[in-house]
């Protein structure tokens, strides 16, 4: 299993403690990963401050430290802007993601993710989707002329759903837009360990790498005062370290090796903690990941 850790992890993203790109780089060799996906915004690896010189060094450090770069985290939303069709902003993030998959090819990677969109009310939910279709297509196209694969994340609410994730690829309809499909969306929307490893087979054979997060649920309830008593919300979700939280990761992992996955399956700790966001706490869960990771026997 080639594992990865997302760079994000150290990024500040909730309010945990803060490391730089280049101490973040180190950091993650030092934990014992074998790559590293980059956040491909300011507090690490933005387009707008990495020039020539710096891509450079940036590149001689990842081979110092014997890692490799297993992609660019690219953030887009190609819904947003639906109410101010003056300002195209479908076209600035089509833009940003060519310039991450200049910034990936440059680093010796292959590989940017990006996001869908999230529904909104001023536009129908085929319009969203039809949206997302064409922007990342467009993204597609231009990503290939620097020999890099976009893979497609089911984080945002269009084609969020397993089914819907490997129809709007199919969609998209180009060799290098690829899946990123991870386990905790299905697994919050109810897939049980069969299910979801079945789901993970599917698809397998589209993807090229996964996101990996564990987490508990807490119940949460707001009180009524009229009736003095309690109404009960959706739960929230806290990260705990992989194995102690309700995602059952090695039928997941199962299903995609089986299914012919060999793409690098990535840690990221972008949500609060359990235990709270202090270096030996980040480090505890990002060391535990590399222990569970090398315990595992649902790849190779």
């Amino acid at each position: 299993m080639k594992i990865a850790l997302h760079s994000v992890s150290y990024a500040g993203t909730w309010a945990e403690d803060t490391l730089s790109l280049e101490e973040t780089i180190d950091r993650t060799a030092d934990l014992g990963y074998a790559g590293i996906l980059l956040m491909a915004k300011r507090g690490h690896a933005s387009v707008l401050d990495l020039g020539p010189s710096q891509r450079e060094r940036l590149r001689a450090q990842l081979e110092r430290r014997g890692l490799e770069v297993a992609g660019m985290a690219a953030y887009t939303d190609f819904t947003v802007g639906g109410d101010r069709p003056d300002v195209p902003l479908s076209e600035m993030q089509v833009l940003y993601v060519d310039e991450c998959a200049r910034l990936a090819a440059d680093l010796g990677s292959g590989v940017v993710r990006v996001f869908t969109g999230y529904e909104r009310p001023d536009l129908a939910p085929s319009q969203a989707w039809a949206r997302c279709v064409d922007a990342i297509r467009e993204c597609g196209v231009r990503a290939a002329e620097h020999g890099v694969v976009i893979a497609v994340q089911n984080h945002h609410d269009v084609a969020n759903h397993h089914e819907a994730l490997r129809d709007f690829v199919l969609e998209v309809g180009l060799p290098n837009v690829k899946l990123g499909f991870d386990a905790w969306a299905p697994a919050l929307h109810g897939l049980d360990s069969k299910s979801l490893e079945s789901a993970a087979r599917e698809l397998a054979p589209l993807t090229v790498q996964t996101i990996v997060a564990d987490y508990v649920l807490r119940r949460r309830f707001r009180f009524e005062r009229d009736l003095n008593s309690y109404r009960e919300e959706p739960p929230s979700t806290v990260a705990v370290p992989i194995g102690e939280g309700f995602i059952d990761y090695e039928s997941f992992l199962r299903g995609l090796f089986s299914g012919g996955f060999d793409g690098y399956v990535i840690y990221e700790m972008c949500s609060p903690l359990r235990g709270g966001g202090s270096l030996d706490n980040l480090d505890r869960h990002a060391r535990r990941f590399v222990e569970w990771a090398a315990a595992t026997h649902t790849g190779s």
